[in-house]
């Protein structure tokens, strides 16, 4: 567990050591590391981590390629069905999948470091460089479109470039990547590996990014169904949602991915302002990378508060222990109920919770906390004003078992779907599977036109 350095009553951070707090999370393992870890897997047969992972990577394989020194054959294992592996080895929670099912840990006291392992061989071939490790298809002469340049977008202009499809994928902001590059703390995602991968993915060929195109804007969907063959959105949820309480508009009060994205794309993150009460409401990853971004940049108090118990965090205990060890303080069974302040936040008023029936209700107790920063963590939403042409579900983008959507031609994948939780590993998997559905019906389209 990494402790970070943290202001205290006599001493504020350094420049220097606001850099060291945003270095590397896990330290790779080196050689020998590798070799002694990749020897305690037990290389089971129907293995129940390769069964725990979207992806289904075959884990015993890529580790006994490891240990036996094969490691491009390794990296080739784990990217043929997973190209996005070493982001998803950095920011995936191996240890509820699986590295939670691993069968050494009811032998040992620890399961394999099947994540690590994953990073080790992935990135031993993306720094070797040389030729892509997967080779196009001959091309079909279809052209597909692609809204959303995150992971489920690349994955699947990764995939049907593979299957001989020319891809565009248009992207509203200035970088690929999706949540890799704005949403994940810059501790996770250390030294722009994001964009090292993107890099990567697109040496391929037959994939380019424009920038700057927005949906509902300067692109739209029916002008994309008419100049290509299919169109696959990988849009992710973009809408923050709101808290509906007084005082939200106030200075000081934001969305936590707004915050993530700043610490992410500043230079110098010790100019990213930060205050020193700050308050995070939410119970998920994303406020545990912010509460802890915040202590990173040298908050003197940070308050993570939650409506529910911990046993309802979305948050994995790994996450929620590695706030609390680096002086995040978790406030449960508490709902926001106003901010106060003047020119901005002042302080946050927070009701008592309790379950009453099986319902969340207020106690009828209240309290309030310092603080001169709040952070929202509560969730994004599906934008689904710029989908109104799209049949939703559940607040998002209705599909079928082959990721096609109510509109013949559209397919969809990734968080702006229900197709599993909203994951990095199971965006790429969606945009795998739906490249592989929209080339079985091009191909079904052309043999029908043939005969």
């Amino acid at each position: 567990m990494k402790h970070f350095k943290l202001t205290t009553d006599d001493s504020q951070l350094s420049v220097r050591d606001i850099a060291d707090n945003f270095d590397d999370l896990h330290p790779p393992l080196d050689g020998a590391q590798a070799i002694v870890e990749a020897g305690r897997c037990l290389y089971c047969y129907d293995a129940p981590c390769m069964n725990a992972c979207p992806t289904r990577i075959d884990i015993p394989k890529f580790i006994h390629q490891i240990r036996s020194g094969n490691l491009d054959g390794s990296a080739r294992t784990i990217l043929s069905v997973n190209i996005m592996g070493g982001a998803c080895a950095r920011a995936c929670p191996t240890e509820v999948l699986c590295e939670e099912v691993c069968v050494v840990q009811h032998t040992e006291s620890a399961p394999v470091k099947i994540g690590e392992l994953q990073r080790h061989a992935v990135d031993h071939l993306l720094a070797k460089g040389g030729a892509h490790p997967f080779v196009r298809a001959p091309l079909s002469g279809f052209k597909l479109a692609v809204i959303g340049a995150g992971p489920a977008g690349l994955s699947f202009a990764h995939r049907a470039a593979m299957l001989g499809y020319d891809v565009v994928v248009f992207e509203a902001k200035p970088k690929s990547g999706g949540l890799n590059e704005y949403g994940l703390a810059g501790y996770k995602m250390a030294n722009d590996f994001a964009q090292a991968e993107i890099e990567f993915l697109l040496s391929i060929g037959g994939i380019s990014i424009e920038h700057g195109k927005v949906l509902g804007d300067n692109l739209s969907l029916d002008g994309l169904r008419t100049a290509y063959d299919a169109v696959f959105i990988g849009a992710g949820l973009t809408a923050a949602r709101g808290l509906g309480v007084d005082g939200e508009d106030l200075a000081g009060v934001s969305d936590a991915l707004e915050f993530i994205e700043n610490v992410r794309e500043a230079v110098d993150k010790s100019n990213v302002p930060v205050g020193d009460d700050v308050v995070v409401i939410g119970g998920g990853n994303t406020a545990i990378d912010a509460a802890v971004q915040a202590k990173c940049l040298g908050a003197r108090n940070v308050t993570l508060v939650y409506r529910r118990g911990p046993d309802a965090m979305t948050a994995t205990q790994w996450e929620h222990d590695l706030a609390t060890a680096n002086g995040v303080v978790v406030r449960y069974w508490a709902s926001p109920e106003a901010f106060k302040g003047s020119a901005k936040v002042e302080y946050a008023v927070f009701s008592a919770m309790r379950i009453v029936d099986g319902k969340l209700t207020p106690s009828g107790d209240s309290f309030e906390l310092p603080a001169d920063m709040v952070l929202k963590a509560i969730g994004q939403m599906l934008n689904s004003a710029i989908f109104d042409a799209l049949k939703l579900e559940g607040g998002k983008i209705a599909v079928d078992a082959h990721y096609q959507t109510s509109l013949a031609g559209v397919f969809a994948g990734g968080d702006c779907v229900n197709s599993g939780e909203d994951l990095t590993v199971q965006a790429v998997e969606d945009g795998k599977q739906a490249a592989i559905a929209v080339d079985i019906m091009l191909h079904a389209k052309r043999k029908g036109a043939a005969e």
